[in-house]
C-alpha cells in the first residue's frame, strides 16, 4: 500500500526533467541502488526493468555461451531458467531438498558436465539454498553462482546478504514481492567487472558508470524507469521493521500448528541470520488426514476466508508455461542424435510431492498484521483439519481450478 513517501518520490519525478533511466540511471535509481546493495552487504547494483532480465544480465555478465550448461533447481518459477535459454545455454534441473524446498545440494555434483558452466540457486520462499555448501562445489569445480534473489530482500546467510554471497545476486520488484515497482529487478555483485558488463548489457551496449575494464558488448534497453525506483526507495526504508513483524508473525503461526497431524513445517537452519519472509510455507500430509488431497485442504481454508496456495509452482519442465521447442533454441540440438527433451527427461521426485502434494503457501501480506490475525489463520487450519472428512465432496472441483488458475497468475 502506497505511502505519502512514495506520492513524494512520484511527484518529484513528474516535475523533473528525467523519467527515465537513459542514458544512465536518475536520481532515485541511483540512491536506491546504493542502498540495496549496502543492505545486502555488496558493493554493487543495478537496477533492470524485471527479475527476470536480472538474471539474464546476471548470466551474460559471467560470460555464459550457447551451448553451456547451467544448474537450476526444478522447483521454482519459469523465468528462473528462461532466461538460460533465452542466450541459447542449457538448463539442467535438479531437484529439491525437502527439508528446504530449495536446490538440493548433495544432488549438484552428479549433473556436472564438462559442459557445466553455473549453478543458479534459489532461495525459496522463507529459506535459503545451502549456500555454504553451493560455494564449496563451485570452487571445487571451477564454476560461477549465481543467486536468484527473488524471495530474498533483505535476508542473510550467516551475516552476508542474499546475493552477495555468489559471484552475483538478483532480485526482483514484481508486483508480489516484499518490494514492489510493479514490475521491475536488480542485480548485485562484489565484483566491479561484473557490475560494468551488466550495466552495458542492459543500457544498450553503452559504457559502464566506470568502464575500467572497457567492455564492449552488444546490449539493450533494459533500464528501470524513474518513477518505477521512486516508489522503491521509501519501501526499502520500511522493509526492516515489517520483515520483523513477518517473522515474529510466522513464529507465533508456527507454535500454533506445531505438532498438528496432518501438518509440517520446513526445518529451520540458524545459518540464515535474517529471514526474508516472502511467504510462508508449510507442509500437508494427506497420508495423515484420510488421504483427502491437498486441494480440497486449500479450498476449504479460502472457503474460511484465507487466502493460500496449493500449486504455487511446478517442476519447470512439466509446465504450461515451459513450452519448449528444440527448434526454437539451436543448443538444445548441438551434438546430439537427438534434441534435448526438457519436458520428458527429468524425474524430480521431491519437486512432484511439493508442486503437486505437499506444499501450502500464505503470502507474505498476511503477516503485516497482529497475532490475533495470525491466530485466524491457525484457527481456520485447525477447524479444517477437524472436518477432514467433510472435504471429499471437494476434491475433483478443487483440483481442476487449482491447475486451471495457476497458467494465469505470475508469482
Amino acid at each position: 500500500m502506497a505511502t505519502k513517501e512514495e506520492a513524494r518520490a512520484l511527484d518529484d519525478v513528474l516535475k523533473g526533467s528525467n523519467w527515465g533511466g537513459q542514458p544512465f540511471p536518475g536520481k532515485h535509481a541511483s540512491a536506491f541502488a546504493k542502498k540495496f546493495a549496502k543492505l545486502h552487504t555488496a558493493k554493487y547494483a543495478q537496477c533492470v526493468n524485471t527479475g527476470t532480465v536480472a538474471i539474464q544480465a546476471a548470466l551474460k555478465a559471467i560470460g555464459i555461451k550457447p551451448g553451456d550448461e547451467v544448474i537450476a533447481p526444478a522447483y521454482t518459477w519459469e523465468g528462473t531458467v528462461g532466461p538460460v535459454l533465452l542466450l541459447n545455454a542449457v538448463p539442467v534441473f535438479v531437484d529439491i531438498d525437502p527439508d528446504t524446498y530449495c536446490l538440493d545440494a548433495k544432488l549438484i555434483e552428479k549433473a556436472i558436465t564438462p559442459k557445466t558452466k553455473a549453478i543458479l540457486p534459489v532461495h525459496l520462499g522463507m529459506r535459503f539454498a545451502d549456500m555454504d555448501e553451493i560455494l564449496r562445489i563451485a570452487a571445487k569445480h571451477n564454476l560461477k553462482v549465481i543467486e536468484d534473489c527473488a524471495h530474498a530482500h533483505g535476508g542473510m546467510w550467516k551475516g552476508k546478504g542474499a546475493g552477495s554471497m555468489g559471484d552475483l545476486g538478483a532480485f526482483s520488484f514484481q508486483s508480489s514481492k516484499l518490494i514492489t515497482s510493479g514490475e521491475g529487478g536488480a542485480v548485485i555483485t562484489n565484483n566491479l567487472e561484473y557490475m560494468e558488463k551488466v550495466q552495458s548489457y542492459i543500457n544498450a551496449g553503452r559504457a559502464s558508470l566506470t568502464d575500467q575494464f572497457h567492455h564492449r558488448i552488444i546490449g539493450f534497453n533494459y533500464r528501470l524507469g524513474e518513477f518505477q525506483a521512486a516508489v522503491l526507495g521509501p519501501q526499502l526504508d520500511r522493509l526492516p521493521k515489517q520483515a520483523k513483524l513477518r517473522a515474529a508473525n510466522m513464529k507465533h503461526l508456527e507454535t500454533r500448528l506445531k505438532g498438528t497431524a496432518g501438518i509440517g513445517l520446513l526445518k529451520p537452519d540458524p545459518r540464515i541470520t535474517r529471514l526474508a519472509p516472502y511467504g510462508y510455507v508449510l507442509k500437508y500430509f494427506p497420508s495423515q488426514v484420510k488421504e483427502i488431497p491437498r486441494a480440497a485442504f486449500v479450498a476449504a481454508l479460502q472457503l474460511e476466508g484465507i487466502p493460500c496456495d496449493g500449486l504455487f509452482y511446478e517442476p519447470v519442465y512439466k509446465s504450461s508455461l515451459f513450452p519448449v521447442d528444440s527448434s526454437d533454441f539451436p543448443a538444445l540440438t548441438w551434438g546430439r542424435e537427438k534434441p534435448l527433451d526438457l519436458r520428458n527427461m527429468y524425474s524430480c521426485p521431491q519437486a512432484d510431492r511439493a508442486a503437486y502434494h505437499e506444499a501450502v503457501w500464505f503470502m507474505h501480506q498476511l503477516f503485516l498484521g497482529s497475532k490475533k490475525d495470525v491466530d485466524t489463520i491457525a484457527d481456520a487450519i485447525h477447524k479444517v483439519l477437524e472436518n477432514i472428512e467433510e472435504l471429499r465432496s471437494l476434491d475433483h472441483k478443487a483440483i481442476r481450478n487449482q491447475r486451471l488458475s495457476r497458467a494465469d497468475r505470475e508469482s
